[in-house]
């Protein structure tokens, strides 16, 4: 009799998890639904070029839509560009297509879209939860999800590429956390074709890949599983699907970059660009502007050409390095950006506050959720090492490039999730977690 009752448990609890992850991707989708209502008119703004429509990843879908390729990352029409990954772009190039270029319907479309992705991230949630933190927790973690203000902003009230990475990317996560107790190749391949696809909606959540599958491979070879030949299709997986983009972008531009061409713009306006007590949050670029937000810049983009402008930049980035030693700036800086980048400090300064006046709590409240993060990190390291160092690679790892560029908060979305997770591991007390077998 008990043999026979284990198979109806086991899928009671199957079904009673179903439910469970429905209704709160449900849910939040609801929450998010009713923001868009609020928020998607203010989308189509001619006044401004449309850039609340995506800025240059909506200027480069205009152009796909309009017939002029993969193309103009800013409003002047240009030639073929690199300078955002390709997947969100095409997105909303399909969108425009099919209802119009910045059109009321395209806004809301494209917003309900987000908002969707965004929902649909409860179900990653809930499984990576689960597998370190215990299935009750994974309730937790799923519904401060579908209730978090972050999550809803910026699926709901902004068009770019935070939701779609956000979903991609914690699946992939997922698939990372228990991929070495598979000994099925096509799921090696399959992860790695799904990190491939991530990248292609944002380049950064690469960073994370070389160590998760070094830990994956680790684990694996424990188990005695065939370890080298999963590390080779993991890693053809990627390959895969980022080549075809990299072969595109040398045929186009002449240039080699496997998926995106800015990094020396990025480093170049961010690094000497402004003081190192500069009171501006977030932190601006002082007479070092981007081609979007000053006309002399945006010349010089025009007449140069994309591949001509970004080597301009790489070589006075250089030269910034080697002429212009600041160590002790850089050093500075960094730390101020890693600062800012989990507290959304930057300085309180009289005109910092006259112009946002609710940074403060602000600051307390992305400071508190950092020391919960923290908090639960320690706890499952102690607990359970082989479930938090998957976290552990997550948040050190992807943030890195931020460190050396541009920190705002929208740049963390993508790692949001894991931080939810390990913030409800800090905030729980200890005792009651009951964590699932690794």
């Amino acid at each position: 009799m008990a043999s026979a009752s284990h198979p109806i448990s086991v899928r009671q609890k199957e079904t009673s998890a179903r439910r469970f992850v429905s209704l709160a991707v449900a849910a939040a989708f609801a929450i998010r639904l009713i923001v868009v209502i609020f928020t998607y008119r203010d989308l189509p703004d001619a006044d401004k070029f449309f850039e609340r429509f995506g800025w240059e990843m909506g200027w480069i879908a205009r152009a796909l839509a309009s017939g002029h390729g993969y193309s103009s990352p800013y409003y002047p029409w240009s030639g073929p560009t690199a300078l955002e990954p390709p997947l969100y772009p095409a997105l909303l190039a399909l969108i425009f297509r099919i209802f119009g270029i910045y059109s009321l319907t395209s806004a809301f479309v494209s917003l309900a879209l987000n908002a969707l992705f965004s929902a649909l991230t409860c179900i990653p949630i809930y499984f990576s939860a689960m597998y370190s933190l215990g299935a009750r927790k994974a309730r937790y973690a799923a519904w401060v999800w579908a209730l978090y203000p972050f999550a809803i902003y910026f699926s709901a009230a902004r068009t770019w590429e935070y939701a779609l990475t956000g979903l991609l990317f914690t699946t992939c996560f997922c698939m990372a956390q228990r991929i070495h107790h598979s000994g099925s190749l096509l799921h090696w391949l399959g992860w790695g074709t799904l990190v491939g696809l991530t990248a292609l909606s944002n380049t950064t959540t690469l960073a994370t890949f070389p160590f998760l599958l070094l830990l994956a491979l680790y684990q694996a070879r424990k188990r005695g599983s065939h370890w080298v030949l999963q590390c080779i299709l993991a890693c053809f997986g990627v390959l895969v699907v980022i080549t075809p983009w990299t072969i595109r972008n040398v045929r186009a531009l002449g240039v080699v970059c496997p998926v995106r061409d800015n990094l020396w713009l990025e480093i170049y306006v961010d690094n000497f660009g402004n003081a190192p007590f500069d009171d501006s949050s977030p932190p601006s670029a002082e007479k070092r502007p981007y081609p979007s937000t000053d006309a002399a810049e945006m010349r010089k983009f025009l007449s140069l050409g994309e591949p001509a402008y970004m080597a301009e930049k790489r070589a006075l980035s250089l030269a910034d390095f080697h002429l212009h030693r600041h160590d002790t700036f850089l050093v500075l800086k960094t730390l101020r950006r890693i600062l800012y980048y989990w507290t959304g400090y930057w300085s309180f300064s009289a005109k910092e506050l006259r112009d946002q006046p609710t940074e403060p709590p602000l600051v307390f409240y992305l400071a508190s959720v950092t020391f919960l993060m923290m908090r639960g990190a320690i706890r499952l390291t102690k607990h359970n090492l082989s479930a938090a160092l998957p976290y552990i690679i997550l948040i050190t790892a992807f943030p890195l490039a931020y460190y050396i560029t541009n920190p705002l908060m929208d740049y963390r979305q993508a790692i949001e999730p894991a931080i939810i997770v390990l913030a409800l591991a800090g905030a729980i007390p200890w005792n009651r977690n009951k964590q699932q077998p690794v």
